[in-house]
């Protein structure tokens, strides 16, 4: 079909369960006037909203499978048209002549002036169902992102957030943030029209102490989306080291599983070797890497790849464990490479360098390391201060009940917003204030949180003032 006939207006369908086996495959078509075509693949015309156990059929009228069909009528669906979906057994076969049969059948269909578009049924795109919701005012932005967080949460506290972001409770902090913010807006825009009001307009309306309160209310929000953000994306840890202080031991400690080889052998790993786990719901992805010494000193050429991989990791990392040998500590040319090590992650950036002692087993008790934590990666002991230490770090010091799953660009947008307040308030607390900058502040700060839900316009102002204030009076 020709590009330009792709139109937002044409119906479209997908296969909506996940690729391969299952015991229900779903087939879902969103458009305007689906009746027909209903009526074309069951036979029989549907209730609205009522699942109705049918043959699903076939150009010739024979049955490709039976299953259940459900109509759901604009507005009362997940789009905002009318959808409907067919449900049969979840086989990749079935499944595939249903969709083909879907598409055959609207090709057929004659168009309307109440559906002119339904033979041009198409294939959707990705996040299309989804981005049609957004598009008729069923879901905001920050609701149809959830939508694929949920789909992707890696633990349950991130599906819990996600399903808290789905249901609203994040757009309704940051419309609540700014209704507050286009109140106070309205005011100065009102007394831009009154100059000789502008004297006393900050004291008189309290603007500085309504403006104090949408930056503390501001904050906390700002601190529950960055708790969200980690919850989504969670934290690199790198572990590094030389070779033989344990770091593949420490990685399977953590994982609960053997996933790296360990030997006393030197540069037994040649590789990164990546996991995913979790501390109190928040995804933490570790990465072992190759052992680090100079590369000079190794004749092995996989292995002096592997240390160039090593730094690599360690420059994407949120924070780098660098782990240490308690057994070796004294001995020069140990303590010689840990210095050079310490001084190459230092240059990069020391507030992402957890210093760790391994071993703690091994030596007598009470011989502890000068700095950082100490453990034994070979009996657990020590892990849950190094768990507690992570999150710490990454900032995370919320009960993940009542946080609501955000992205790194709701976080940006807010703290754009933070900045016009803070230059709001600065400009308000002048003795000269010059109210026409102070509303502009005011209005980039709206504007930014209305990049996250995706609805702000220049008109929301206009209703305010026109809604509040008698300009005749």
């Amino acid at each position: 079909m020709p590009s330009s006939l792709l139109l937002p207006q044409d119906p479209i369908v997908a296969i909506a369960t996940a690729p391969g086996r299952g015991a229900v495959g779903i087939v879902r078509i969103s458009g305007h006037g689906l009746e027909r075509l209903s009526k074309a693949l069951t036979g029989r015309v549907l209730a609205p909203r009522l699942a109705s156990y049918t043959a699903l059929r076939d150009g010739q009228g024979g049955a490709i499978d039976h299953g259940l069909a459900i109509l759901f009528t604009a507005p009362h669906s997940y789009t905002g048209e009318d959808v409907l979906e067919l449900q049969a057994h979840g086989g990749p076969v079935v499944l595939q002549l249903l969709l083909a049969r879907c598409l055959e059948a609207a090709a057929e269909t004659e168009p309307t002036a109440e559906c002119p578009r339904l033979p041009y049924l198409r294939l959707a795109q990705p996040g299309e169902f989804t981005q049609r919701a957004f598009l008729n005012g069923k879901l905001d932005l920050a609701q149809a992102e959830a939508v694929a967080d949920l789909i992707d949460a890696g633990t349950e506290a991130a599906a819990r957030s996600a399903a808290r972001s789905l249901g609203g409770e994040f757009s309704r902090q940051i419309d609540a943030l700014a209704a507050r913010i286009v109140e106070l807006r309205t005011l100065v825009e009102a007394t831009l029209d009154f100059p000789e009001e502008e004297i006393d307009f900050l004291e008189r309306a309290d603007a500085r102490g309504r403006l104090t309160a949408i930056i503390a209310a501001l904050a906390a929000v700002q601190e529950q989306t960055r708790q969200g953000a980690l919850l989504r994306e969670g934290m690199t840890v790198v572990l590094a080291g030389q070779p033989n202080v344990g770091k593949s031991s420490l990685l399977n400690a953590l994982a609960g599983a053997e996933l790296a080889i360990v030997t006393p052998v030197a540069g037994t790993t040649r590789d990164r070797i990546g996991q995913t786990i979790q501390i109190e719901g928040v995804p933490v992805h570790v990465v072992d890497t190759a052992g680090l010494r100079d590369p000079v000193a190794s004749d092995d050429e996989v292995e002096r790849i592997g240390i160039a991989r090593s730094w690599a990791e360690i420059g994407r990392a949120d924070t780098v464990i660098f782990l240490h040998d308690l057994t070796r500590c004294g001995e020069l040319a140990y303590e010689a490479g840990d210095a050079a090590i310490a001084e190459r992650l230092h240059l990069r950036d020391r507030s992402r360098v957890l210093h760790v002692f391994n071993k703690r087993d091994a030596v007598p008790a009470g011989a502890e390391p000068p700095q950082g934590l100490s453990l034994s990666a070979l009996t657990g002991d020590g892990l849950q201060a190094l768990r507690c230490t992570l999150l710490e770090r990454a900032g995370w010091h919320a009960s993940p009940e009542g946080v609501f799953i955000a992205r790194t660009r709701h976080v940006l947008a807010l703290q754009r917003s933070a900045q016009h307040l803070g230059l709001a308030q600065a400009l308000a607390e002048r003795a000269d204030a010059v109210l026409d900058l102070l509303a502009e502040e005011l209005r980039l700060a709206h504007n930014a949180l209305g990049e996250i839900t995706g609805a702000f316009s220049v008109d929301d102002l206009l209703g305010e003032v026109f809604g509040r204030f008698c300009i005749g009076k």
